[in-house]
């Protein structure tokens, strides 16, 4: 449950700021993220950064860097732990959307496109990080196709949604977060398409380090989604996150 400073409920069991919860969130995946890439290269370099071309390449794809023992399973259990917590962030935008635009259409129904395209992310994540590419490779790619789709059109979403905001609100915080996820959405744009590209390039031209450029911006990619996410820290400053039990009835 996503509580405000200003509520109460009966037998709180935990008790945690929401921006130690939206830091941890983040931490999940990117430190799986981090760990599988430095076992792949330093113990899986060969086969990780082997592709059909057959030319020499200095970095692992992720597709790549998850998919082997122990990666996958590291991956798996990071990406498993933070799934949880990320629906909650959606309800919680969802339920603040649904707040904020009170009586204006037009952003109601972007908060409802904001709602199912942020579930739609997640759950691409989740199926491209459940079946691997070496194990189904057709329902993993169509897994990261689903995963940066739906994340862009999110974050485009988002900042619609944020840019409304910022007009009708002076609050420094929310100002904060609109300059933010614009940047982060622009960042992330320009690394799909550099990466989309040199993707290309490597399949067409089979030129040596071209996969390792292309894999640099695979990472931008999802370090810039990360952020993205990571600017909840100021969406939700003052709000904690709680894990209580239900007042009991009680009869005399």
């Amino acid at each position: 449950m996503l509580q405000g400073p200003s509520g109460t409920l009966d037998r709180p069991l935990v008790r945690l700021p929401f921006t130690s919860f939206a830091v941890a969130t983040v931490l999940l995946p990117l430190t799986g993220l981090i760990a599988c890439l430095f076992i792949s290269l330093l113990y899986h370099f060969q086969d990780s950064t082997y592709t059909h071309c057959q030319v020499t390449n200095l970095l692992p794809s992720i597709s790549a860097a998850i998919s082997r023992v122990p990666e996958r399973y590291i991956w798996r259990g990071c990406i498993g732990l933070h799934s949880a917590p990320r629906y909650l962030v959606t309800a919680a935008y969802f339920s603040f959307y649904r707040g904020r635009f009170a009586g204006r259409l037009p952003e109601q129904l972007l908060s409802v496109a904001a709602l199912v395209s942020s579930l739609a992310e997640n759950s691409g994540l989740l199926l491209l990080t459940y079946v691997s590419s070496t194990e189904t490779y057709s329902l993993h790619k169509n897994g990261f196709i689903v995963f940066v789709g739906s994340s862009l059109l999110h974050m485009l979403i988002t900042c619609r949604l944020w840019y409304v905001i910022k007009r009708h609100y002076v609050n420094p915080e929310e100002l904060k977060s609109y300059r933010w996820k614009l940047r982060l959405f622009l960042a992330n744009v320009a690394c799909c398409l550099l990466a989309f590209y040199f993707f290309r390039r490597h399949n067409t031209y089979c030129e040596p380090g071209v996969y390792t450029l292309f894999a640099l911006f695979e990472y931008l990619v999802v370090f810039s989604n990360m952020a993205f996410h990571l600017t909840a820290f100021f969406d939700f400053s003052s709000n904690e996150v709680l894990v209580a039990t239900p007042p009991e009835d009680k009869r005399y």
